[in-house]
C-alpha cells in the first residue's frame, strides 16, 4: 500500500464497520435496541482493573495536528470510558479486553482483522506456509518506524513472538496460549520472519491476525518490567502523551505513522465501573464512547440529542465455571443440575433486555467447531432437584463469585443464577461480589486450588475459533481452566494437528462432550452495547475493538 492509498484505507475501515453493524442489527430486531470492549475480553480473554498502587505519571511530548487527513480543520478529541482501566501498558503482560483496547492504538501485529473479521495485512505485506515444514513466513512492510523514530526490523518481530512463547526470553507471558502451537521465531532475512510451530498449526494465521503486538527489542531490554508497564513505544497510529495509573491514558496521533494520520487529535481513556455513571458522562458530553450500556438505559440514550446506541453480538461468552476438583462440583450430576435449575431464556430477556443469546456449549454460533446439534439446557427445576439428590449433595450451600461492572449486567446475571438455584429445595446459593482485578489474579494462578470453586467470568475470542476457546478454558493445562478430562484433552490435541472438515468434526465432538459433562453453567453470548456521541462517526464491531483510528467527526 502506498501513501496514495491512505485515505482509502481508513475509509475502508469505517465502511466495513458500518456494513458489519448493519448486518448485526438486522439480526437483532425486536431486542429493544440497536448497537457493543478483554481478551483479551481483544482477544482476551477477560478484563482487568488498573494497577498495583499509587498513581504515577509518564509523559511524551507530541504535537497536535492542525488539520486531519480527512480534510476537517481543528481539534477532534475523543474520550472513551470503559468499565476498567488497563492493568498496565505492557502489551504482552495482560489478558483483559479494556487493556487490549488501549494497546491496539499504539501497538500493531503482523496481521489484523477488518470489522467483519476477515484477516488482512498490517505490519506484514505477505505471509505463507513453507511447504513440507511446520513453519510460516511473514514479509514485513517497508518504512515502518516505532514512536521513538527507530525503524522496525525483522528482529523486533521475532523477539516479540519469542517474548510471548518462550519464558526464558523475558518473562512468563500470560498470552502464551494465544499463540498455541507456535514455538519460536527468527529473522531469516531482510524483512522476513520465519515462525516455527510444533505441528501443522492450522490456525496460525488466525492467531497472528488477533494477537501478538510488536515491540522494539532494544527498547524493552533497556527498561525494567515496571518501566515497560508505564510507557509505550509501538508502531501504531497513536502514541502515548500521558499515563496516570488508575485514572487516564492520553494518546495523540503519531505523525510518522506508515499509513493515514488519525482524524482523532487527542484520545483519552478513562474508566467508571458503574454503568449509570458512564451513561451520565456520555449524556453530559464528558465522554464520546461508553461501554456496556444497560438495557434500562438504552431508551434514555436513544431519546437524547447527545448520543445514540450502537450494538453488536460480540465474540464473548459469559459462563459460571465450576471447579471439578471440589465438592459438590466434582459431581457431573450436580453440575448438570445447576444448568437445569436456571431459566436462561428468562435471564436473556428480563435481565439483559434481549441483548444476548443463550448458549449450551463453549463455542459460539459462527465459530469454527460450533456444534449445531447441541442446544442450551432447558429450564427443568424438577430434573435439577432429582440430579442433586442423585449426586449425594442435597443440602449443600454454594457461593457464586462475580465481578461487578466488568460485563453487561454481570452482577444481575449472577443474582438471577443464584436466585434460580436457591429456589431448589435441596441447594442454598448466594452471591459474593468481587473486585474484577483480584478475581482475575486468582484465575490466572497456575494452581487450580487458588481459584474460587464457583465463579462468573467472560471470555472473548476474536479469532472466531472454538479450538482456542476450549484449549484456554477447559483443557487440563489451559490458562483459565477449571476442569480436567482425558477424553476432552485428547480431542483438543487431535484438533491441533488437523485442518478443514476433519478438525471441524473433532471440535464439534469436543463441544458435545463439554455440554454433557457440564463443567460450566452455560450462560449467554454477550452483546456489546455502546453509547456513542452524535459528534462521532463510528460503528460497533463484534470483536469488541473500539478502534479510534476508524473514527471521524460527523
Amino acid at each position: 500500500m502506498t501513501s496514495d492509498d491512505r485515505l482509502d484505507r481508513r475509509s475502508f475501515l469505517k465502511l466495513s464497520g458500518g456494513a458489519a453493524a448493519a448486518a448485526t442489527l438486522a439480526g437483532c430486531s425486536g431486542t429493544g435496541g440497536s448497537d457493543g470492549g478483554g481478551g483479551g475480553d481483544g482477544g482476551d480473554g477477560d478484563d482487568g482493573d488498573g494497577g498495583d498502587g499509587g498513581a504515577e505519571m509518564t509523559e511524551t511530548a507530541t504535537d497536535t495536528p492542525e488539520e486531519s487527513e480527512n480534510g476537517s480543520m481543528g481539534d477532534f478529541p475523543v474520550t472513551i470510558v470503559q468499565g476498567n482501566m488497563p492493568s498496565g501498558l505492557d502489551p504482552h503482560d495482560h489478558r483483559e479486553t479494556p487493556t487490549d483496547v488501549v494497546m491496539l492504538h499504539a501497538y500493531e501485529g503482523v496481521l489484523t482483522r477488518t470489522a467483519d473479521g476477515s484477516i488482512t495485512e498490517a505490519l506484514a505485506t505477505g505471509y505463507e506456509r513453507v511447504d513440507g515444514e511446520n513453519t510460516v513466513t511473514f514479509e514485513l512492510r517497508d518504512g515502518v518506524t516505532f514512536h521513538n523514530g527507530d525503524e522496525l526490523t525483522a528482529g523486533d518481530v521475532a523477539y516479540s513472538i519469542n517474548r510471548i512463547v518462550q519464558e526464558d526470553v523475558g518473562f512468563a507471558s500470560p498470552q502464551r496460549d494465544q499463540l498455541a502451537g507456535v514455538t519460536g521465531a527468527e529473522a531469516s532475512g531482510d524483512g522476513t520472519v520465519t515462525v516455527s510451530n510444533d505441528g501443522l498449526n492450522p490456525i496460525v494465521f488466525s492467531e497472528f491476525a488477533t494477537y501478538c503486538d510488536v515491540m522494539q527489542q532494544s527498547w524493552v531490554e533497556e527498561r525494567s518490567k515496571a518501566e515497560i508497564g508505564q510507557q509505550m513505544n509501538g508502531t501504531g497510529p497513536f502514541q502515548l502523551s500521558s499515563y496516570t495509573e488508575d485514572e487516564a491514558v492520553v494518546l495523540t496521533p503519531y505523525e510518522e505513522y506508515w499509513d493515514d494520520t488519525a482524524a482523532v487529535t487527542e484520545l483519552t481513556f478513562r474508566a467508571a465501573s458503574e454503568a449509570g455513571t458512564r451513561v451520565n458522562q456520555l449524556l453530559q458530553g464528558e465522554a464520546d464512547v461508553v461501554v456496556n450500556v444497560p438495557p434500562q438505559e438504552v431508551q434514555r440514550v436513544n431519546d437524547s440529542d447527545q448520543a445514540r446506541i450502537a450494538a453488536a453480538p460480540s465474540t464473548r461468552i459469559i459462563y459460571n465455571a465450576m471447579r471439578y476438583d471440589v465438592e459438590p462440583f466434582s459431581s457431573q450430576e450436580f453440575r448438570q443440575a445447576m444448568n437445569y435449575a436456571i431459566d436462561l431464556n428468562s435471564i436473556v430477556e428480563n435481565v439483559l433486555g434481549g441483548f444476548g443469546s443463550a448458549t449450551g456449549q463453549p463455542t459460539l454460533e459462527g465459530f469454527v467447531g460450533h456444534n449445531p446439534d447441541v442446544d442450551p439446557y432447558p429450564y427443568d427445576p424438577d430434573r435439577a432437584e432429582q440430579l442433586v439428590e442423585e449426586s449425594g449433595h442435597a443440602g449443600v450451600e454454594i457461593e457464586l463469585n462475580t465481578p461487578v461492572g466488568r460485563y453487561l449486567k454481570d452482577l444481575e446475571i449472577a443474582q438471577a443464577v443464584a436466585g434460580f438455584i436457591d429456589e431448589l429445595p435441596n441447594v442454598t446459593a448466594t452471591v459474593r461480589q468481587r473486585d474484577f482485578g483480584s478475581l482475575v489474579d486468582e484465575l490466572l494462578t497456575g494452581n487450580i486450588e487458588d481459584k474460587p470453586p464457583w465463579y462468573l467470568i467472560g471470555w472473548g475470542e476474536a479469532t472466531f475459533d472454538g479450538g482456542l476457546v476450549m484449549t484456554a478454558l477447559l483443557t487440563s493445562d489451559g490458562a483459565l481452566t477449571s476442569w480436567s478430562d482425558d477424553e476432552f484433552d485428547s480431542l483438543l490435541s487431535q484438533a491441533g494437528n488437523q485442518s478443514g472438515d476433519t478438525r471441524e468434526a473433532t471440535l464439534q465432538e469436543a463441544n458435545a462432550l463439554a455440554h454433557d459433562q457440564a463443567p460450566w453453567i452455560f450462560l449467554n453470548r454477550q452483546f456489546s452495547v455502546y453509547g456513542v456521541s452524535e459528534r462521532v462517526d463510528w460503528q460497533a464491531r463484534s470483536d469488541e475493538r473500539i478502534d479510534a483510528y476508524a473514527m471521524s467527526p460527523k
